[in-house]
């Protein structure tokens, strides 16, 4: 059995590679395994900004996030046969190091391209020049 890696950041185009992988999934027998990075926010820079509040944990904001749209996508039967990863760290890079080993790794794209793409950063296009597996990029 294989594994697809997916990235889902509950986004629409997110979602659509999700369906993606998951219909590719049950075509070759493959597992998924749904990743969502985070990143600390850019506070207190210069002390112009108050501190996040103690009680702040992102890691688990975005479980919750990845788990939510995962059973609204999937139901809750689909959504439990999916793997879930949460990491910290920039999102392209976070699903590169997942693809390690993996058979396909399926992002969506935004619809961002050229000058607007390079000055936003773009996943999809990160992924495509430097994953270590075959990468699948649905679009509308």
């Amino acid at each position: 059995m294989g594994r697809i890696v997916v990235g889902v950041d509950g986004s629409d185009s997110s979602i659509k590679a999700l369906h993606w992988a998951v219909r590719q999934a049950e075509l070759t027998g493959a597992s998924v395994e749904a990743v969502n990075s985070w990143e600390y926010p850019a506070t207190s820079w210069a002390s112009m900004m108050p501190g996040m509040p103690e009680d702040f944990d992102p890691q688990a904001l975005a479980t919750v996030s990845l788990t939510e749209a995962l059973e609204e996508a999937l139901d809750a039967e689909g959504a439990a046969a999916v793997t879930k990863v949460v990491v910290i760290g920039n999102p392209a890079q976070a699903l590169l190091d997942r693809a390690r080993g993996a058979d396909l790794l399926v992002v969506g794209a935004r619809g961002h391209t050229g000058l607007k793409a390079t000055l936003l950063g773009s996943v999809s296009l990160h992924v495509t020049q430097h994953a270590p597996c075959p990468v699948t990029v649905v679009r509308d």
